[in-house]
């Protein structure tokens, strides 16, 4: 049995200013539901309804976003606002800051000693979110993300 890793592309990009890193964001949000959208059309072409790849392709040619909704809907009942937000809107990942419960072994007066306690540390760390990024309200919450000056 061959395992095959996943693989992802990243890139790390200068900005000059806010605005302009949240329009590169919201583009690549908006490209996400684009291609989201038209593979879930596209599979369910194939898979549900027998269509061979060719004849999907040449079905979904030429549509447009209501269109494929429409296909969604009226041929396999799939409301695609229903569809999980991981893949509508993809993943952003943000250092969030988190706080870790862990018991330690720590120093104390010699009556305690060896006792263990447990001590809470405040790390960031990485963390996934699947939400809007292009409305204000995202960026109200994490204003952290973005640099004050710009």
């Amino acid at each position: 049995m061959c395992l095959t890793l996943a693989s992802f592309d990243g890139r790390v990009v200068v900005y000059p200013n806010n605005q302009t890193l949240k329009d590169y964001l919201s583009w690549r949000q908006a490209d996400c539901h684009i291609n989201n959208l038209y593979n879930t059309v596209f599979w369910a072409l194939v898979q549900q309804s027998g269509l061979t790849p060719v004849q999907a392709q040449g079905r979904l040619q030429g549509t447009l976003a209501a269109d494929k909704n429409e296909i969604l809907f009226s041929e396999f009942n799939i409301n695609y606002n229903n569809e999980p937000l991981m893949y509508r809107k993809g993943t952003v990942l943000i250092w969030q800051k988190v706080d870790e419960v862990m018991t330690k072994e720590v120093k104390l007066p010699a009556e305690m000693e060896g006792k263990k306690m447990a001590v809470t540390r405040t790390r960031t760390k990485p963390v996934p979110l699947h939400c809007d990024i292009i409305g204000d309200a995202f960026w109200k919450e994490h204003p952290e993300i973005l640099d004050e000056d710009s």
